[in-house]
């Protein structure tokens, strides 16, 4: 009962998760979440105070190499075991699949009298990863003879990671000259539940031996395989009988900084090339979180062989068979222990880069706040953005190109074309109204793919609501 509580939990919080990847918001300066994806934006507004839970809600699941209807087409030529076949010796162990998640709790902001803007806010991520295991994944689905005898297998392939987070930060954005606005936020990281397996070694081969005691050998060479959590320890020693409230009694604690605590900063510039033509660009999540309550690391190393069990039989027929199989256990056991450790870790955020080149057009406005004094905006924008987040095995980057359309004083509209590890047809749309106080927004990434879910390699939801204050 007490795991299924905590599976449900996990359940209700993947319910938000969303890729970090928002070009859709990015550069969009009538916006205050264009604020955290880089603290040097442009923005038109005084004030601003987003309505708990739904100024950022942001959707998203994205996977590589592999779909539903890849395995579920409905198919009266190709088997179902085909297709996985199939499948699997598509796959490199390159690709992956990938939830995350940010939405706002809190979120405020405000100019001062010396046009300094300052903004705050609590928000909540979860960010997971998880590399494909080709290799394993077809020894588990062919099994280890065949063409997989002499064949290694290497621990190695294994890499996943993921956690969740409480994030309270505080920024200021000030443009400092003519040309250049600048922009910062500090950040407090207060981790819910965190788990990585991404340093594994070992490998695993079956080998023919004829001249052996039997047919095949299977070998467990050098392992060293683990897993590191924080958090995962407390919800797992719940009592039985334990409630879903019981639960997120225990997460709700650690967001207020009752977790495992960590610091990081983002940082971000706009710079002015000339009338039309702007730069920007900003470096996100840059810091750590140290693990040292509720740590539990959970490790299995040493090698074995097994080149058979030598099969024995009683004497007297009543006598029962020695225990093989848990002689077997016991053995395996012996030679590759499986300790839980309690050694505190420290985990680096996952990195984010953003970088944008700007081009306005056609009528031209002043942002009507006092804040905005001085700089000219364009009914019309087009541009390119650059994106990138440090994942566990390289970088991995997205190419976007938009266009920005001011459509009246309260309507605005974005589309854009981006090209990542999901999708080379990722087309995506924004709508923003503003009115006297208010403002809102929806936008969705991969449009093409709403035509047959199925075959979706990602898909994406953004929508936020919040007041929005801008003195004439």
């Amino acid at each position: 009962m007490k795991k299924c509580v905590i599976l449900l939990c996990l359940c209700v919080l993947s319910s938000f998760l969303t890729a970090q990847n928002k070009q859709l918001l990015y550069g969009v300066d009538g916006l205050p979440q264009t604020l955290m994806l880089n603290p040097g934006s442009n923005i038109t507004f005084n004030k601003h105070i987003g309505i708990p839970f739904f100024s950022q809600i942001h959707v998203n699941f994205g996977s590589t190499g592999i779909n539903a209807f890849d395995i579920f087409e409905d198919s009266q030529v190709v088997s179902i075991n085909q297709r996985i076949l199939n499948v699997l010796n598509r796959i490199s162990t390159n690709d992956f699949v990938e939830v995350n998640q940010q939405f706002e709790i809190l979120s405020f902001g405000w100019q001062n009298n010396k046009n300094y803007y300052f903004s705050g806010g609590l928000y909540q991520e979860v960010d997971a990863i998880s590399y494909l295991p080709k290799n394993f994944a077809l020894l588990g689905y062919q099994g280890n003879a065949g063409s997989n005898i002499g064949k290694p297998f290497s621990f190695n392939e294994i890499k996943a990671q993921g956690e969740a987070v409480a994030v309270w930060h505080f920024g200021v954005n000030k443009k400092v000259s003519k040309d250049l606005r600048l922009g910062g936020r500090f950040k407090i990281y207060s981790s819910l539940v965190d788990f990585r397996s991404t340093d594994n070694k070992g490998t695993f081969i079956t080998e023919e031996t004829p001249n052996g005691p039997n047919f095949y050998k299977h070998s467990l060479l050098n392992a060293n395989v683990k897993i590191q959590t924080s958090g995962y320890s407390e919800l797992n020693n719940l009592p039985e009988g334990s409630t879903p409230k019981d639960v997120f009694g225990v997460l709700a604690g650690r967001y207020f900084f009752g977790g495992n605590l960590g610091l990081g900063v983002d940082l971000g510039l706009t710079y002015t090339l000339n009338d039309a033509w702007s730069l920007s660009a900003s470096v996100l999540d840059l810091g750590f979180i140290s693990h040292t309550k509720n740590v539990e690391t959970y490790r299995a190393s040493g090698s074995y062989e097994l080149d058979g069990i030598e099969l024995e039989f009683p004497e007297n027929n009543n006598d029962p068979a020695p225990p093989y199989y848990q002689q077997l256990s016991d053995a395996i056991k012996a030679a590759v222990p499986i300790d839980t450790l309690t050694t505190n870790y420290t985990t680096l955020r996952p990195v984010k880069l953003n970088a944008g080149l700007n081009y306005g057009f056609s009528n031209t406005y002043r942002a009507c706040n006092c804040y905005a004094t001085g700089d000219e905006l364009y009914d019309n924008n087009v541009g390119l953005q650059l994106y990138a987040v440090k994942r566990p095995r390289a970088f991995s980057g997205a190419a976007t190109l938009y266009y920005d359309k001011r459509i009246t004083n309260g309507l605005r509209g974005k589309l854009t074309y981006t090209i990542d590890a999901f999708s080379y047809t990722n087309i995506g749309a924004l709508i923003a109204v503003t009115g006297k106080t208010f403002n809102f927004y929806i936008a969705a990434d991969n449009l093409l793919s709403y035509r047959n879910l199925a075959k979706a390699n990602a898909l994406s939801l953004q929508l936020g609501f919040q007041f929005i204050i801008t003195k004439e």
